[in-house]
């Protein structure tokens, strides 16, 4: 007797979402207000499928504030770069106490590449971007790999690469969501201030923009508030993000 012809495995490699989608997701949710639209999102077309990241720095408390009325259980991720500052961790502890997130999830760089490519620990101050490679972005794509969509926390007022920032983007096969893409700063004080939320330490000393401890430095009046980010060198995103309409193919997309 003939013996059925074997149905051979197949991986799907077909991505969750495409630039056109991110397209429609954009002309969809044009106008709708930012929570409105995380709420439409978060519990239905993208449930299960989405997650936050976050830095926990000066800003971050308006986003996880909204995420968490909508879903405390939403998970959110924090690259731990082992080059933060103490102030960092202590303040993401005590604002996922404050907001009952319930899935935070915590990404390390990994040991064995930390031991080929960083042993020093003093990557940073030559190779910035080997560096974020390394210790941000590898971590990030790791965390990521359950999920087709993400969130960000970037907004455009932050810095001159980020003035045309959309909502939403395709980011290798993932649909990446930029909630606060057109707060501004007096928004998002408003925001603190209705909800009294609580400020990064650092804040109040100057630091407008938190990332690791040896790449960031205190913002002078009238600088934009990422200044003290890399300062010195030609470099404004870690790698998680590019800088908006940039292309460069060497530039790692999240």
């Amino acid at each position: 007797m003939a013996s059925a012809a074997r149905r051979i495995d197949t991986i799907d490699v077909t991505p969750a979402f495409t630039a056109d989608d991110a397209a429609a997701f954009e002309a969809r949710f044009d106008g709708v207000p930012t929570q409105a639209m995380l709420a439409e999102l978060i519990g239905g077309a993208l449930k299960g499928r989405i997650a936050a990241v976050s830095s926990f720095g000066t800003e971050s408390a308006v986003l996880l504030h909204m995420i968490a009325q909508i879903d405390r259980g939403t998970p959110v991720i924090f690259t731990n770069t082992q080059k933060m500052f103490g102030e960092t961790l202590v303040y993401r502890d005590e604002l996922s106490e404050r907001l009952g997130l319930t899935d935070l999830r915590v990404y390390r760089p990994d040991p064995k590449l930390l031991a080929a490519r960083d042993a020093t620990g003093l990557r940073w101050s030559y190779d910035p971007d080997g560096c974020c490679d390394l210790r941000k972005v590898e971590p990030l794509r790791r965390a990521l790999a359950p999920f087709d969509a993400w969130i960000s926390g970037r907004k455009g007022f932050q810095s001159g690469t980020r003035r045309a920032l959309p909502r939403f983007e395709e980011d290798e096969g993932r649909l990446k969501l930029n909630p606060l893409a057109d707060w501004d700063k007096a928004a998002l004080d408003a925001y603190f201030a209705a909800h009294d939320l609580p400020r990064h330490p650092l804040e109040a000393q100057g630091y407008a923009s938190i990332g690791c401890s040896p790449c960031t430095s205190k913002v002078k009046p009238g600088e934009d508030p990422r200044a003290g980010r890399w300062r010195g060198w030609d470099k404004t995103e870690c790698g998680i993000h590019t800088a908006v309409g940039d292309d460069d193919p060497e530039q790692p997309s999240f």
